[in-house]
């Protein structure tokens, strides 16, 4: 397995401005790798693409604009954490929490110029952002207060304001409280706010083509937050949107399903070519059903302008909708109203699927690989920033509220409630800026952020953990030999990122699982694991998932048993050992099945070839007498 993964994009469908492929003019139709030079040169976390521009996110925060001039430049935005873009807007969220963003409809006066727009909402407390989406010309804002902001145009209803009085806002203007998820899409005048209870509300453009899915006829604005009706069971994962048509990826319950699958819901135009159902305009989110789904799951969607692309978990890439410039990649241009099979090309880790990614653009596609594999840096400061994480709250000198983890600051400071006490001391005297600057040096031991501030807080910091040594060399890259674990096994060594192993521990849960009981950063406990059993592992580290057709023994079982906790994961999902046997058990039960099925079938066989001789022997029989 490659440790050191190159980056690898494939590109379909308009091919005009900018212009993707060399020598193609017009139209890609079919997926074709695209080199970009020295833009390539970090590993990608994402691809944005709008109607002229296209945008690469980089896993050390840098992003760079590919512009409809041919010619990219750099963003000079510092800890990029999301980039979201709408026809007339583009959004830019930091790992501190704020939004920059530029736009026609957010700030009319300098269209081209970024600006904090999460400065200017109006409660101070509400300032630190966890989430930005795009509409078409509007921008929606989740605080880390579960808030909804809104901003831009509101000239369809899509901030849920009266029009007539907001046709434009260049303020933050509060949409709805516990809101959990924000949906939209950069060709779409309409959104949707989820809350906590898992109920879907929506507003703005509806086109008497039901994108919103209210079912009922409406105008052709929904000026106000409307409750969506008739969702089906499970839990809403994603919603997409296009132009007049909406999509949405729902969970089936646990409890209801033994093994829940991920199926997609549609509604909306059926003109839009993109709703997955042939000739039929949708009131409300119907299940989009094809064979092709049969067995398999959805790992992975993308919902363009009026195209929808999908990944499934055994590595198919699925497609329907409006094909013109070959944004399909079905190498024509014919269109698609009903999923169809798209053709993979050559892919360098065909092994590991489940890093490639899919993005649809208002005319254009991309399939490109990207691990999983956070930023450490990133992580820890979400940490702290996501209120779902929290259960402790700390008040700055001004009365701002910053919420932390009470198990990881005990952790931290050498569980003690005294500490705390002071913490809270120190924190009362600071401005809010100082105060997140604590709390990173507290998660991540960087002192070099302020250290002045580090020398205050150092007496309450428990320096003699394991976990501040090793997050401190990783986070500083003090040595840089130090960055791999090292397991031996026969006369071997493997070494695997210290960062992976981190990023697949319960750091969420303030359970840094150390792999290592000395400082060699060795581990021996796997030193005669089967081949098998070393190769499953190995997967599991890298991709959180059992490798795909392996066939489960008891002795592998026993084999991994030996030193699991090393790798656990968050304990709301199941670690390596419980999915082992889980996938024992159905693959015990599989096996049942069809021998079940194979003793049916010859019995049957049996039976038939009885009855064909009994038939012969009577005939045999008449033509004697």
């Amino acid at each position: 397995m490659n440790t050191n993964p190159i980056n690898e994009v494939f590109y379909f469908g308009a091919n005009s401005s900018p212009k993707i492929i060399k020598n193609k003019s017009g139209s890609v139709r079919r997926p074709t790798q695209s080199k970009y030079g020295n833009v390539f040169e970090k590993q990608i976390k994402e691809i944005i693409s709008e109607n002229t521009f296209i945008i690469f996110v980089f896993k050390d925060g840098k992003v760079v604009e590919y512009l409809h001039t041919n010619k990219h430049k750099k963003i000079q935005i510092k800890n990029i954490q999301k980039v979201s873009v709408g026809v007339r807007n583009e959004a830019i969220l930091t790992i501190e929490g704020n939004v920059f963003a530029k736009g026609r409809n957010i700030n009319p006066k300098s269209p081209n110029q970024f600006f904090n727009i999460s400065s200017l909402i109006k409660d101070t407390n509400d300032r630190i952002i966890q989430d930005v989406v795009s509409g078409y010309d509007s921008i929606y804002l989740l605080t880390s207060n579960q808030n909804a902001y809104g901003i831009g145009s509101n000239q369809y209803g899509q901030l849920g304001l009266d029009s007539v009085l907001f046709e434009r806002t260049e303020k933050p203007i509060l949409m709805m409280k516990n809101v959990s998820k924000i949906f939209s899409g950069s060709s779409s005048n309409h959104v949707f706010l989820l809350n906590s209870n898992q109920e879907l509300f929506g507003c703005g453009r509806n086109n008497l083509y039901f994108q919103l899915g209210l079912k009922e006829p409406t105008e052709e604005q929904v000026h106000e937050l409307t409750k969506i009706q008739n969702i089906p069971k499970g839990k809403i994962i994603d919603i997409q949107c296009g132009f007049n048509h909406s999509i949405m990826l729902i969970e089936e319950d646990e409890d209801e399903n033994e093994n829940p699958k991920r199926k997609l819901y549609s509604c909306g135009d059926y003109d839009c070519t993109g709703l997955g159902k042939e000739y039929e305009d949708t009131k409300e989110f119907t299940e989009i059903k094809s064979s092709l789904f049969e067995n398999d799951d959805i790992r992975d969607f993308s919902v363009g302008t009026k195209h929808t692309l999908i990944l499934t978990e055994k590595g198919k890439l699925i497609g329907f909708g409006n094909n013109y410039w070959g944004q399909l990649g079905t190498g024509d241009t014919k269109r698609r109203p009903i999923p169809i099979q798209i053709e993979l090309p050559k892919l360098t880790f065909n092994e590991n699927i489940s890093d490639y990614h899919i993005s649809c653009g208002y005319h254009n596609s991309f399939l490109y690989y990207s691990s999983l594999f956070s930023n450490l840096e990133e992580d820890l400061i979400k940490l702290f920033r996501r209120k779902e994480f929290c259960d402790i709250s700390f008040k700055t000198e001004n009365g701002e509220i910053i919420e932390a983890h009470k198990l990881i600051l005990k952790y931290r400071l050498n569980q003690n409630e005294n500490q705390l006490e002071k913490l809270q001391e120190i924190i009362s005297k600071k401005s809010i800026k100082e105060s997140n600057q604590i709390f990173e040096m507290i998660y991540s031991n960087n002192s070099k952020i302020n250290p002045k501030l580090y020398y205050e807080i150092k007496e309450i910091i428990n320096s003699n953990e394991k976990i501040e040594e090793t997050m401190k060399r990783i986070y500083l890259n003090e040595n840089e030999n130090e960055k791999d674990f090292i397991i031996e096994r026969k006369e071997k060594q493997y070494k695997f990122p210290k960062l992976i192993l981190i990023m697949r521990s319960e750091l969420y849960r303030g359970m840094f699982l150390s792999v290592t009981n000395d400082k060699s950063n060795k581990v021996t406990d796997y030193s005669e694991l089967s081949n098998k059993s070393f190769q499953l592992l190995e997967y599991w580290i890298y991709s959180n998932q059992i490798k795909e057709g392996i066939q489960i023994t008891q002795e592998i079982i026993d084999e991994i048993k030996i030193g699991i906790d090393y790798f656990q994961l968050n304990q709301k999902k199941l670690n390596l050992f419980d999915l082992l046997n889980r996938e024992f058990q159905i693959q015990k039960q599989n096996q049942t099945i069809e021998s079940k099925l194979e003793s049916q079938k010859k019995f049957k066989f049996q039976f038939q070839n009885r009855k064909s001789n009994n038939k012969s022997k009577k005939k045999k029989n008449k033509s004697k007498n």
